[in-house]
């Protein structure tokens, strides 16, 4: 193994080396550019398609845009690099340039060494982006967003409009809106609200009513006053009729929002807050931090071993095989992520268990590749 590593080192500064690295390169560029485009499009529909939702300010929009490309530029760039090393062998050996470097001893593991300044300035970057600029660009957003959900309160309810709310379980209506100077409260008049319980219509009927958002529990509630309330169709002989002096009605749960609210703000903490932190939905969160790196490197093997075929092989299969790969690895750590979040797994094993069984499947691939899985199946552990 070292005389492989030494011999690979002396061909570092070589010309199959630079050759090597640039067909990396060049491939690397072609497939972030073809990926981006398509994932970066189909974002930037997303946001605007958001934005318009929820009231968000058309100059928050690029910045928006440029947060969630942040975001996603580690996943792509890992993906882009694992096809391009993919391709890039593949390549040699549909030229059958590898096949001579094979016969001048330069095989698989040299190719896995020839290929690492490449591979670890991709991983560096990776690891910037997903421990300092992801967490940085994520706090942006949220920020974007609690901004202009605090602005928009104010236009909430509209005046003279039938407005649903829980997924169109209420409809509500208000002849005269007011909003109250530097406040999220709004004042209305003449007020008509239709629900529904167990199939049964409830209509509700007030004179005044004022919008609020409830402190500890973030849901959003209308105070009715001076009301009647009928279960049941007002010319129902069966109805129900309750009438009030004050009613208070939730028209948005705010629980929900807390939820995400809390697994947003771990996303944006910076690495270094969480880093030591016993709370398992940070261990959770900084290993994810790590793993996405740590992936570049051991994908990298891989995609050697993916990429090696004969001149008269499927050209596409060892990429298919390759998004396969990625796809069964990424949603592996996405898994284990998600168990250690909920206390289900120990942050020993972690995330870790998804990498060391890659790296044993990739050892096994190896062996069976060079007629050397029965040795490895017989060597005693």
């Amino acid at each position: 193994m070292n005389s492989v590593f030494s011999k690979a080192l002396k061909l570092q500064n070589s010309i199959v080396a630079k050759y090597v690295m640039r067909q990396v390169l060049m491939l690397l560029a072609a497939v972030f550019i073809v990926i981006g485009l398509v994932i970066f499009g189909n974002q930037l529909v997303l946001v605007v398609k958001e934005s318009i939702e929820e009231g968000v300010p058309v100059a928050d929009l690029l910045p928006l845009v440029g947060f969630n490309m942040i975001r996603d530029v580690p996943l792509i760039l890992s993906l882009s690099l694992f096809l391009a090393i993919i391709l890039a062998i593949s390549k040699l050996y549909k030229d059958s340039e590898a096949i001579i470097m094979n016969s001048l001893g330069v095989g698989d593991k040299h190719f896995m060494v020839l290929i690492q300044p490449v591979v670890l300035f991709i991983f560096i970057f990776i690891l910037f982006l997903t421990t300092v600029a992801v967490p940085w660009s994520k706090q942006q957003r949220s920020m974007i967003m609690d901004r202009s959900e605090n602005s928009s309160e104010f236009s909430f309810i509209k005046e003279g409009e039938f407005q649903e709310f829980k997924n169109g379980e209420l409809v509500f209506y208000a002849s005269k809106v007011k909003n109250i100077k530097n406040s999220a409260k709004q004042n209305m008049e003449e007020i008509f609200i239709y629900a529904e319980s167990s199939g049964d219509p409830i209509i509700t009927l007030a004179s005044q009513a004022q919008k609020y958002t409830d402190a500890s529990s973030k849901s959003v509630y209308l105070r009715l006053k001076d009301g009647v309330r009928y279960h049941g169709f007002p010319s129902d002989k069966n109805k129900k009729i309750l009438n009030f002096d004050q009613y208070d009605l939730q028209i948005i749960d705010g629980s929900r929002q807390r939820s995400a609210d809390v697994s947003t703000k771990i996303e944006s903490k910076p690495t270094l807050d969480i880093l030591f932190s016993n709370n398992s939905k940070e261990i959770a969160e900084w290993q994810w931090r790590l793993s996405q790196p740590i992936s570049v490197l051991i994908l990298s093997l891989f995609g050697v071993l993916l990429g090696k075929s004969s001149p008269r092989g499927g050209k596409n299969l060892g990429v298919l095989t390759g998004i396969l790969v990625f796809i069964i690895y990424n949603n592996a750590l996405l898994v284990a992520k998600s168990s250690l979040e909920r206390g289900e797994l120990s942050p020993i094993v972690g995330l870790w268990s998804v990498h060391l069984l890659v790296l044993l499947v990739i050892v096994i691939f190896y062996a069976y590749r060079h007629g050397k899985l029965s040795q490895l199946i017989s060597k005693p552990f």
